[in-house]
């Protein structure tokens, strides 16, 4: 069981507590966790919560169930606009307080997460994110050639998501997928679901062709936009093509190269001439795709190190500073293994 979209949770001031611990531990007992794990979850929610009104003034929690390695386990992503930390290490030891606590609760996290990580900036804020899975993961995971996260929230009010994100992973290829859906509600929903079904049974490698088969798939709904992104394992290149606006843009240490898409509606008119655009990778170097819920003028720079981090973690950082609120919203970050870079 998987989410592909995060569920929102407002943590402004204590009352808001009761309702988000409820809600979260109940998406843990439906992932089979369990009592024990659910006790480590409930703690952790409760750590979360409450820093993020004592030390922030407030944020909120996205929360989504995952799998990785054949283990069921949920994300946690905590965001907030308060004073952040100059010493991250240092506040994550045990005993260290600015509030006359105890000073175990982020270090509490730390160890019943089985991946947890924080960046934070003086006075921009702080993003967390914890992974905790139902069963310990293997000590020896076969290397993967990328790591993928993504942050897709609907639109405030709404329950269905019109954006969505699909992927694979195969010996010959990474298939990428960001859909949005027109408008927003479950019919949104129900054409973007459509295009990723689609997606992930095409058996073709090119972009162009990939487009052309979920056009066919979709015809019935009221349309999107998306773009489809491979990269060839063996050719080492990326291979581009999109269709309306999803902001495409491969960012590394030294550019950024803005990938442009065609006009057109998926499902409705795409164009009769589509082309993919071709690129060798770099080190260092994320693919990065967001939809129209995110302003179009977002840069990583303004993200000092976090190369370093899960693309998780940068697809929350630029909700953060980037989203409208008024539409469904969607990040995605694609980071290449050291060998495809």
């Amino acid at each position: 069981m998987v989410r592909r979209n995060h569920v929102t949770f407002k943590a402004e001031d204590r009352s808001y507590f009761a309702i988000l611990k409820k809600d979260i531990h109940a998406l843990a007992v439906d992932a089979g966790f369990n009592e024990t794990k659910v006790g480590e979850v409930d703690i952790v929610v409760s750590e979360i919560a409450s820093n993020l009104v004592k030390h922030a003034g407030g944020g909120q929690l996205l929360v989504k169930l995952v799998e990785e390695s054949g283990m069921q386990g949920i994300e946690i992503l905590s965001i907030d606009s308060g004073p952040g930390m100059t010493d991250v290490s240092r506040m994550v030891a045990d005993g260290v307080s600015t509030k006359n606590t105890l000073g175990h609760g982020l270090g509490a996290m730390k160890r019943l997460s089985d991946v947890f990580q924080i960046y934070s900036q003086k006075d921009w804020g702080t993003v967390i994110l914890v992974r905790i899975f139902k069963e310990a993961l293997p000590h020896f995971k076969p290397p993967s050639p990328a790591e993928i996260g993504s942050v897709l929230l609907p639109k405030p009010g709404e329950k269905d998501c019109g954006d969505g994100f699909y992927y694979s992973i195969s010996k010959d290829y990474i298939k990428l997928f960001l859909g949005d859906g027109l408008g927003h509600g479950p019919e949104a929903a129900k054409a973007v679901t459509l295009a990723g079904e689609g997606f992930l049974i095409c058996p073709e490698s090119d972009p162009v062709e990939i487009i052309r088969y979920i056009n066919d798939q979709v015809k019935k709904t009221r349309g999107l936009v998306g773009t489809v992104a491979v990269f060839d394992l063996a050719r080492k290149k990326w291979r581009i093509c999109g269709v309306g606006n999803i902001s495409t843009k491969l960012v590394s240490p030294s550019n950024v190269r803005n990938f442009i898409a065609y006009n057109g509606i998926i499902g409705l008119n795409v164009p009769r001439t589509l082309n993919a655009q071709e690129i060798e990778p770099e080190k260092g170097q994320q693919l990065i795709m967001c939809s129209d819920g995110l302003k179009s003028k977002w840069d990583t720079v303004r993200y000092p190190g976090i190369q370093r981090y899960d693309p998780s973690v940068l697809s929350a950082c630029l909700l953060k500073d980037f989203a409208r609120h008024t539409d469904d919203m969607s990040a995605v970050v694609c980071k290449l293994s050291f060998e495809h870079a």
